[in-house]
């Protein structure tokens, strides 16, 4: 029985190709998720391990605000000289070097633009002179206040030599700098991990990064001769006291790495998460290939039947079958995901200016591949195998093929399994299911997605019926229709795997329009400042002005009012969260469109929603903790309604000076009745020229450049999903060339009977188009309206308004139909070309 089934697999080659692509391409996503993240995993340990491999312990005071990678930027707090002093004396000690690294230091290239960094920190810094990890490549280090230093990775990306004037912005307004030296590291490398940094001197270095005359950011100790890092560390750490961070060199490269793989863990989790779309689809797929391939096979499987089979063997001849396929289609995939994996990470590299680790394999990529591939490829060929060891031994005497059951068992599970779907939808989002939330989400949308699938060949045949009469005109398309309606199985699970993607797509597209015009009108709504001042934020820290350029907006003749926002993340009573803060409360009220009257020191605001949460009131005192700076304890002195002000929590002027970013990252301009912005806002852009991380633009430009994000994330979400779609195609065409090989005698006689090339050719083609624009029409109808259920879930969220992106839907349909006008290329040539009285002969 293993000799026949080996044989009848090899003797259809063309059928083990179309089966197994589905599984490669699935396994290629997923093995490929984990060679990237395992190749950045190990890029970063090496830059780690550079970065401190000159550290033998290192000094710094514990953050006020500790911060982990995914939830922001974590600042430093400043180290008194006098802890140097103090590290001297301890026993072991060779030497102490203060050392100032702070992010924030925005370098402004030749072309008068900020250098932006997607990824990587913008470091400044005191220059310490070279060491065994840094060379001097060009010129001195800075010496003078009016110095800087850079690495050549920033002298490149800003076109700058030595002797130009520099541009820099800090924590203060923008200072002009002459460059006199350009350094690199060993081994011919511009920088380590694409990080950009400007190194000033000491006091300059102290008083523009850190606000701390004085200050260090962290102190180098190495360690004198026979005594390890480690022991060293344990002297410093009992002398210093708990108020301090001591770390080896080795401790720190592991913590950063660590810290980094906890955001490229999530990275990979989104991306198996679509892999796993991409395989739920390809299921669909390879259960129609191989219910096409019992269909062809009833003879064959009957007459070893006849011989002495048993049902059990039929089941096994058939998924042996699906486990050769499964696993040769794992391997292919795997190559595959090292080449997409690979080429993947060298994107990422590039984009960030990575130097690359050598790309390796990693065991959970080929365990992940062995067990997908055979997983899937097994668990789709379950139901046909069962079905083959029904087959009736008198079926090898007879003309027969298996007949169509009734739907009406398979209709009664799908409308169960759907409204079991339906619930745990409805739980999740409409529910408090606590921690249980997400898995209820994702588990309703995937049992919904099986129950439609199974309700699915209960509507083929009416939906495929109308369709098809756009195609009735000719003969060629009435064959068309009615081949696509004749196994309402086979058709429904092809459209089926178009369905999910598709569905998904315009779900997504659903939540984010109605998202982007609720965030328009509640904009509109609450929002009367006519002018705004920000910046496009593409890195941890958003962009920065002057706080001098409110004051003179303020000033200028037809600005009603003009206030400033800044932000940072704190610690209210012990939880984390972000707050706002600015100059007069009742400026920015006047500048929002609305009335408050001014903060007294000591006295917060904060909004409704904030105060319910927590369950605060008016007069109750908090605790806060700014990124620099002590402890303060305020009063609440008053509960705003909900998006009345911007920010939930609003802190008073004198809050500033302690944050970890002391300049305003938001304006807003308030115009006087009857003045055109026109008139003011080139004024506004004017007083900004020294502040080129942000622009002056109306107001409804400001909202439409917010909005513009969530068509950032329905483009991303598209090309993730495109390889799930492109099984789905995959599908089709599979269907196509397994029906042409079926229907081989039936096509012989059709020709014989007069249908011509060309004829025979569009009536494959009416077929495909049929199909692709039927699964398309169900996952357009299924996605908007799981995205209309999870968008009206998310009213409290803030989304008010329902959008159905009608353009983009019958974008997708069109697709759908030229989707099946390429599919059927294959077949239908396949089909045009057989012999006539060959494929008349053929059994």
């Amino acid at each position: 029985m293993l000799r026949a089934t080996l044989k009848s697999l090899l003797a259809r080659k063309l059928r083990l190709v179309l089966s197994g692509l589905a599984v490669v391409l699935g396994v290629m996503f997923v093995s490929g998720s984990f060679v990237v993240t395992d190749t950045l995993n190990r890029t970063f340990d090496s830059i780690f391990a550079d970065a401190f491999a000159a550290t033998d312990v290192s000094v710094s005071a514990k953050p006020k605000v500790a911060v982990s990678e995914m939830d922001g930027e974590e600042v430093a707090a400043p180290l008194p000289a006098a802890t140097i002093d103090k590290i001297k004396t301890v026993s072991g000690v060779r030497s102490a070097t203060g050392r100032v690294d702070a992010d924030g230091a925005r370098v402004i290239g030749s072309d008068g633009k900020v250098l932006t960094s997607m990824g990587p920190p913008r470091l400044g810094g005191n220059w310490t002179g070279a060491d065994g990890l840094m060379e001097l490549r060009s010129g001195r280090g800075p010496a003078a206040d009016d110095e800087i230093a850079v690495n050549a990775n920033t002298a490149k990306l800003a076109g700058l030599e030595i002797g130009d004037r520099v541009g820099v912005l800090t924590r203060e307004p923008k200072r002009e700098f002459t460059l006199v030296g350009i350094w690199g590291y060993t081994g011919g490398r511009d920088s380590i991990g694409g990080v950009q940094e400007v190194a000033f001197t000491t006091p300059v270095a102290q008083r523009l990064m850190l606000g701390s005359p004085g200050g260090y950011t962290s102190v180098v100790v190495d360690a004198a001769d026979g005594v390890s890092p480690e022991t060293l560390r344990d002297r410093l750490a009992a002398a210093l006291g708990a108020e301090y961070q001591v770390k080896t060199g080795k401790q720190l490269a592991q913590e950063s790495a660590d810290s980094i793989q906890e955001g490229l863990s999530f990275f990979n989790r989104i991306l198996l998460g679509f892999a796993g779309v991409a395989l739920f689809v390809g299921i669909f797929l390879i259960l129609n290939t191989f219910s096409i391939i019992v269909a062809q096979r009833t003879r064959e499987l009957a007459l070893l039947r006849a011989m002495g089979a048993s049902r059990r063997q039929v089941i096994g001849s058939v998924l042996v079958e699906a486990v050769m396929i499964g696993l040769i289609a794992a391997v292919l995939g795997l190559a595959a995901g090292v080449g997409a994996g690979a080429g993947l990470a060298s994107v990422f590299g590039s984009f960030a200016d990575l130097e690359l680790a050598s790309v390796a394999v990693p065991a959970a990529a080929v365990v992940s591949a062995l067990v997908v591939g055979l997983l899937v490829t097994v668990i789709a060929a379950v139901l046909p195998a069962l079905r083959a060891s029904r087959i009736a031994p008198i079926a090898a005497m007879q003309e027969v093929s298996i007949p169509d059951r009734p739907l009406t068992r398979l209709s009664v599970a799908g409308g169960a399994v759907l409204a079991a779907g339906a619930a745990a939808l409805g739980v999740g989002l409409f529910a408090d299911a606590g921690d249980a939330t997400l898995w209820l989400i994702l588990g309703g949308v995937l049992v919904s997605f099986v129950g439609i699938a199974l309700l699915t060949p209960l509507i083929s045949k009416p939906v495929i019926g109308a369709l098809g009469r756009l195609f009735a005109w000719s003969l060629p398309g009435r064959l068309g229709r009615l081949n696509s309606g004749r196994n309402p199985r086979r058709t429904a699970i092809t459209a089926a795997a178009l369905m999910v993607g598709i569905a998904l797509v315009t779900g997504v597209t659903v939540v984010m329009d109605s998202a982007k015009s609720s965030l328009q009108a509640e904009a509109a709504r609450i929002l009367k400042a006519q002018i705004m001042i920000s910046g496009e934020q593409s890195g941890a820290r958003p962009p920065t002005y002057d706080a001098a350029v409110i004051d003179r907006t303020a000033a200028l003749p037809g600005v009603r009012a003009a206030a400033g926002l800044w932000n940072d993340l704190v610690t209210i009573d012990g939880e984390q969260r972000y707050v706002t803060a600015t100059k007069d409360l009742a400026t920015l009220a006047e500048a929002y469109g609305t009335t408050a009257a001014p903060l007294a020191a000591g006295r917060i605001a904060v909004d409704q929603p904030t105060a319910d949460e927590h369950h605060w009131r008016t007069g109750q005192r908090v605790t806060v903790q700014s990124s620099r700076g002590d402890p303060h304890t305020y009063t609440i002195d008053r509960i705003f309604p909900d998006d009345a002000l911007p920010g939930s929590v609003i802190l008073p002027a004198a809050a500033i000076a302690d944050f970890g970013i002391t300049q305003p990252v938001l304006g807003f301009v308030r115009l006087d009745d009857g003045v055109a912005v026109s008139a003011v806002l080139p004024q506004v852009k004017q007083l900004l020229a020294d502040s080129p991380e942000v622009s002056a633009t109306d107001a409804a430009t400001f909202v439409d450049q917010q909005a513009a994000q969530f068509d950032q994330i329905i483009t991303m979400i598209q090309l993730l999903l495109g390889l799930a779609i492109l099984i789905a195609v995959l599908g089709v065409v599979n269907t196509l060339a397994l029906s042409v090989l079926e229907r081989t005698r039936e096509l012989g006689l059709l020709r014989a009977v007069g249908l011509g090339r060309a004829q025979t050719m569009r009536m494959i083609t009416v077929e495909a188009v049929v199909i692709s624009v039927f699964g398309a029409l169900l996952g357009v109808a299924v996605g908007a309206g799981m995205g209309t259920a999870v968008a009206r879930a998310l009213a409290d969220d803030g989304i008010t308004e329902i959008v159905l992106p009608w353009a983009r839907m019958g974008t997708y349909l069109g697709l759908a139909a030229v989707v099946g006008v390429v599919a059927a290329v294959v077949p239908a040539i396949r089909a045009a070309r057989l012999n006539v009285l060959g494929a008349i002969a053929h059994d």
